[in-house]
């Protein structure tokens, strides 16, 4: 039997967890919505941290602070320690990396595959060119360790494809396990 006591802190624990599945059922995939075919900058990926941020510090609330008395915001630290997810870029690079997975799977017919391999005809404008996709995919391997490693005969093994997507959205494999 609960104590009267008990009862605010479970019923501030269940508002919680159904704002936190709120933002993964409806925030995330607004957000989220045609992120495989995103080739973000660096201000892009900090710009979607901060919301990220700013969303879990609205579900989680500020934290008393014992030795100054006051009510304080939490830190980037404490809301990765309380959110278990990973992060929206990590998100962001793993389904960029099952679509290209499933791009470089498709025959050589398809108009998506034929965007993916194709070289542009004429002349391009002036200037340092544009971020690609593929150049996005190849940054993508390279954290993981898998730089200089053909992706797309890699992607023709199902099975290896996707251990190499959960490992950008994990973090924590290495690129020798794949070449195996």
């Amino acid at each position: 039997m609960l104590s009267v006591g008990a009862e605010p802190f479970i019923f501030q624990v269940s508002i919680k967890n159904l704002k936190i599945k709120i933002y993964i059922t409806i925030i995330l995939p607004v957000v989220l919505y045609g992120c495989e075919t995103w080739s973000l900058t660096l201000l892009e990926e900090k710009k979607l941290r901060v919301f990220e941020n700013m969303v879990l510090r609205r579900i989680f609330g500020p934290r008393w602070d014992e030795v100054t008395g006051e009510w304080r915001r939490l830190h980037n630290e404490e809301i990765n320690d309380l959110y278990s997810s990973p992060n929206i870029v990590r998100v962001i690079k793993s389904r960029r990396m099952g679509w290209a997975g499933h791009v470089a799977r498709m025959s050589e017919e398809r108009g998506v595959y034929m965007f993916l391999v194709g070289k542009p005809e004429g002349k391009r404008p002036l200037g340092r060119p544009r971020r690609r996709w593929v150049d996005t995919i190849r940054t993508d391997l390279q954290e993981v360790g898998c730089g200089y490693v053909d992706w797309i005969g890699l992607a023709q093994d199902r099975h290896r494809w996707r251990t190499l997507v959960s490992a950008v959205m994990n973090f924590w494999v290495k690129c020798g396990e794949f070449l195996d």
